[in-house]
């Protein structure tokens, strides 16, 4: 197995188990439904966290594989694959060396994941490299404000909230990255909610993208 040593962030986990409730009461569960719905055979889901998606994969899906490298939160990903309504493997791997083959999955999943990985273009490069030509990634994710005075605050935040955010990253342009590996995206929707009380509301992206030709 990969080490798994960098990845580790103990109080960031368990600081996530505690808001990822919160998070899901205002307003995340329902982009979650979204972002998953209509996904059919075999997924694979990137940085799967404490497990929230599972809940969300509609029946037609055969198989998730969730690639978690955080101990913690692994542990608990595989408590909430017990009950998951569509069969649920939960493996240990990081996003930029995914344990799986070529071309073997139909869908691929980036929930809220890709703010804190430390090299995206290496990370969605290993998600073309293992979806079918003809698969899809499903994306939700926070992004970098289009309002100009908002985006240079998060700019001056964010070297300070990745280091104690477990590597998140306020104020990536995430469609722009999905679209330089490669994909082409099919539909993108843009739109802000606070995940958590007392926090301001940030803008994120949630669509499909196919890989290039």
């Amino acid at each position: 197995m990969a080490d798994l040593s960098e990845f580790q962030h103990p109080r960031f986990a368990r600081m996530y188990e505690r808001i990822s409730a919160e998070s899901e009461q205002r307003g995340t569960a329902q982009h979650r439904d979204r972002a998953l719905a209509g996904l059919s055979g075999r997924v694979i889901e990137v940085g799967a966290g404490n497990g929230m998606n599972f809940g969300h994969y509609p029946t037609t899906v055969a198989e998730v594989v969730a690639v978690e490298p955080e101990d913690h939160l692994r542990t608990l990903a595989e408590r909430a694959a017990e009950t998951a309504a569509v069969p649920v493997h939960v493996v240990a791997g990081h996003a930029t060396a995914l344990p799986v083959a070529d071309a073997t999955f139909d869908g691929a999943v980036a929930s809220l994941v890709l703010c804190s990985v430390a090299d995206v273009p290496a990370a969605l490069a290993e998600l073309r490299r293992v979806l079918k030509p003809n698969g899809q990634l499903r994306f939700f994710e926070h992004v970098r404000s289009t309002k100009p005075w908002f985006a240079l605050v998060e700019d001056a935040l964010t070297p300070l909230w990745s280091r104690v955010g477990g590597g998140c990253h306020l104020n990536r342009d995430t469609a722009a990255a999905i679209r330089a590996a490669g994909f082409a995206i099919e539909s993108l929707q843009r739109f802000h909610y606070a995940p958590l009380r007392f926090f301001p509301s940030q803008a994120h992206i949630l669509g499909i993208a196919r890989p290039g030709t």
